[in-house]
């Protein structure tokens, strides 16, 4: 798996800010969670849902044929560049972001998390969307404080109100899109908090739908848990794997309807 900077003898000033950062975390906490954005934590696809701030609500041929497969990052650059040109605001955007309805029962985790004891969880979103779309509905579904760190493509709007996109980072997983690994996410991440801690976490929990929530839930130990969403891509290919390779994945796996369920285990595990 490729870590980033290691090779560097000088720290990335990417990696400084990113250890800044999760040095405010309190260390003390003995479970870490993560979870995916679109159809996990909200009901739809942000990238699909975008498309109904174009005019008419859909895009046009000749710019849907551009994508190809594990290009996908690349194709969305091209149609954000599209909506500016075609008028669509920041504000248009983030109103199309704001009223994605949340997951059946993911509200109520959401709760859950925040009314546990402040040494419980640390809590991460791992997302192949970006921020403006991931912040957006945070924000406004009052929740952007109990994330303590958001990796996602970075987003931001340039002078002339367009919405620029880039990939997160580079990898060599074959398994995933170009631009997001979430395995190697999850790996680094875990790895750099338990030097910064000093101790390991007690599980790691990853709350999914997709197949690129299949690979980081691969990493995942016999101690720790995979939520994946019934049916769903992630829950098939768990499934798949073992029946396939018996022993492969590893983690207990949980899968929900609502994420309900995924608070009902979370409290039997938090009160052993």
């Amino acid at each position: 798996i490729h870590c980033h900077g290691e090779q560097e003898p000088r720290r990335s000033r990417r990696s400084e800010i990113m250890a800044s950062h999760s040095a405010s975390i309190s260390s003390d906490k003995r479970f870490l969670i993560f979870f995916d954005f679109d159809e996990t934590i909200v009901d739809e696809t942000s990238d699909d849902m975008v498309v109904q701030a174009a005019p008419g609500q859909y895009l046009p041929d000749w710019l849907k044929d551009t994508y190809q497969p594990g290009r996908y990052n690349e194709y969305m650059q091209r149609v954000l560049a599209y909506l500016s040109e075609q008028g669509v605001t920041e504000s248009d955007i983030r109103g199309v972001m704001e009223k994605m309805p949340a997951t059946p029962g993911m509200l109520a985790l959401f709760q859950f998390l925040r009314n546990r004891p402040p040494q419980d969880f640390e809590v991460v979103l791992v997302s192949d969307a970006n921020t403006f779309f991931v912040e957006s509905w945070l924000r406004r579904n009052g929740v952007r404080q109990l994330f303590h760190r958001i990796f996602t493509n970075p987003a931001t709007f340039n002078k002339d109100g367009r919405l620029v996109l880039k990939p997160f980072h580079s990898h060599d997983c074959a398994r995933c899109p170009d631009n997001m690994c979430k395995q190697a996410v999850l790996r680094d991440y875990v790895v750099r908090r338990t030097q910064e801690r000093g101790r390991p976490y007690q599980r790691v929990f990853y709350v999914g739908d997709g197949a690129n929530d299949f690979c980081p839930a691969l990493a995942l130990g016999p101690r720790d848990v995979a939520f994946p969403r019934r049916d769903f891509p992630m829950h098939r290919l768990i499934t798949e794997t073992h029946e396939a390779m018996p022993g492969e994945f590893k983690a207990v796996t949980v899968p929900w309807v609502s994420a309900e369920e995924v608070v009902q285990r979370l409290r039997r595990l938090v009160a052993e």
